[in-house]
């Protein structure tokens, strides 16, 4: 996170020679009340040479400034307080297009369906590999 000149921390795209196009990384957000996910993922993201931000919950990034430079979002389904869903429904409320690829544990087949028909750019069951991952980051970035 950066201070911004007004005060408000934003998230910033930095420079990047890794052919991405243009100067700046696109700026993917991890929301996953798991530890080991907000803490592990990011790392991974960086090394796919994307800049990337950590959030325990739904609440804490809508309050960080990230939403605005957020070019996909990597959103767990299940967490207390405001749920992945919930979330994705408050971001349209706001009027923000933010792709969103859905992650989760629950081995529920009606959830994917529900969630690529109210909008999101994918879905990945825990655990997921690393190729998954990436190929559904290009799809969502391609979305935007």
């Amino acid at each position: 996170m950066i201070d911004a000149p007004n005060g408000m921390a934003h998230c910033l795209g930095m420079e990047s020679p890794n052919g991405w196009g243009g100067d700046a990384r696109p700026v993917l957000s991890v929301v996953d009340d798991d530890e080991s996910v907000s803490e592990s993922l990011p790392d991974l993201l960086r090394e796919f040479g994307f800049a990337a931000r950590a959030f325990s919950s739904a609440k804490e990034f809508l309050s960080s400034g990230c939403v605005d430079e957020t070019n996909c979002l990597i959103l767990d389904i299940a967490m207390p307080g405001m749920s992945g869903p919930e979330l994705q429904q408050e971001l349209k409320h706001r009027g923000k297009q933010i792709p969103i690829i859905f992650i989760t544990g629950q081995r529920d087949e009606a959830i994917p369906a529900r969630l690529l028909k109210q909008g999101a750019a994918g879905f990945l069951l825990k655990p997921f590999s690393d190729g998954a991952l990436l190929a559904a980051i290009k799809i969502a970035l391609r979305a935007t």
